[in-house]
């Protein structure tokens, strides 16, 4: 009789999905070896406190959420000193394939999972498939570092020129003519962009695609680019750290990891220059509405990159927890539960605020994602 073949291996035969469950095993070894990794504080924490909720819940992704998810794994940690949260900051991408291959039970993804993601999803995690929780709003920089300059006035379509290659030096007329009396040197320009999948990147590029068609001949996509040469990092973080060591280069990334030592673009929006801010993210996130088609708990949010709302920001990401519909065990739908609701709490977004600057949810979203998180089930047993 031929040996049965191990499920893992048609799942090991995509590299992205070898690279989930390399990510879930590395989550799993550094879980162990104590039930208290933040020491004796934390055990202490866990004999005095009453809370009976216990176990591990691991997941992966958003590297935008990543100082956000700091915050709140600590801040739950508190509260609930006997449960572990692992999270690897790996990308949008990489997140999504873990839970989409049952190496992860939660995700983080800057970009809210596609129609056919959704479908793949009932495989994993039954009829209802995985749903979209907005956890974490924040705005996308445009960031450079140019000796002697903070601030610049930029619009989409001259972004656009920017990073698709058009505009190649400081000094164009484009550049001037929205900056006028600002002294550009004659340095040369170096364009940025992530090297991994990236719901930053599918942010940036939809902004682009919807607020300058013209000039943006891509569509959104969070492994842009694939056609023109750019200077590459990876993550949120690797982009900013390759602006701050490098003069004359510009970037996009999310703002809560921009070093202060850096510029950021305002954008035109309407008839004003909108400075870069969590309230102005959180001006635009008001603005969206959810993308029709999909289930009455999955809160995937359209958002309008064209708004001229006074002080609004379009170009914005809402981070999403990528939940399943339902678990095959009733720990697993309670761990993801309660760190779902606090993560979406007054106090859970204040936290990610006061750390990654992000901007809290608006009421009616907040009310919604944890309506959702309450319709988070058991799946019956065949």
């Amino acid at each position: 009789m031929r040996p049965a073949q191990s499920p893992l291996k048609p799942f090991l035969r995509s590299p992205r999905a070898l690279a989930a469950f390399s990510l879930a095993s590395i989550m799993l070894l550094a879980g162990c070896g104590s039930d208290y990794p933040l020491g004796e504080a934390q055990k202490k924490a866990a004999e005095a406190n009453t809370s009976n909720l216990r176990g591990t819940l691991t997941g992966g992704g958003s590297t935008a959420q990543n100082a956000a998810m700091n915050a709140w794994t600590t801040g739950f940690s508190v509260l609930h000193p006997k449960v572990q949260v692992q999270y690897a900051s790996v990308g949008s991408g990489a997140g999504r394939e873990g839970l989409l291959a049952a190496a992860t039970e939660f995700a983080g993804s800057d970009a809210f999972l596609k129609d056919e993601e959704v479908q793949r999803s009932q495989q994993t995690c039954g009829p209802g498939g995985a749903i979209n929780i907005p956890a974490y709003i924040s705005p996308i920089a445009v960031t450079f570092n140019i000796p002697g300059v903070s601030e610049l006035n930029l619009d989409a379509d001259t972004i656009a020129r920017i990073f698709n290659r058009d505009i190649r030096s400081w000094q164009d007329p484009a550049i001037a003519a929205l900056n006028p009396g600002v002294e550009l040197p004659d340095i040369p320009m170096t364009v940025v962009a992530r090297s991994d999948d990236s719901g930053t990147t599918e942010n940036f590029t939809e902004y682009l695609h919807s607020a300058a068609p013209k000039a943006w001949r891509y569509e959104p996509d969070g492994s842009w680019p694939n056609d023109i040469s750019l200077e590459k990092a990876q993550g949120n973080a690797g982009v900013v750290t390759t602006v701050s060591r490098t003069p004359g280069t510009i970037a996009y990334a999310d703002d809560s990891l921009v070093d202060q030592s850096l510029g950021k673009a305002k954008l035109r929006v309407g008839d004003e220059f909108v400075e870069v801010s969590g309230e102005a993210a959180a001006l635009a996130v008001a603005e969206s509405e959810r993308v029709e088609g999909r289930g009455a708990h999955d809160i995937a949010l359209e958002l309008d990159r064209n708004t001229t709302a006074p002080g609004a920001y379009p170009l914005v990401l809402v981070s999403y927890l990528l939940f399943c519909s339902s678990y095959s065990d009733a720990q697993t739908v309670d761990l993801v539960k309660t760190f779902g609701h606090y993560v979406v709490s007054e106090e859970g977004q204040k936290i990610a605020a006061d750390s990654a600057k992000s901007a809290p949810m608006p009421e009616r979203l907040a009310k919604d994602a944890s309506d959702a998180i309450d319709s988070i089930t058991v799946r019956p047993v065949n």
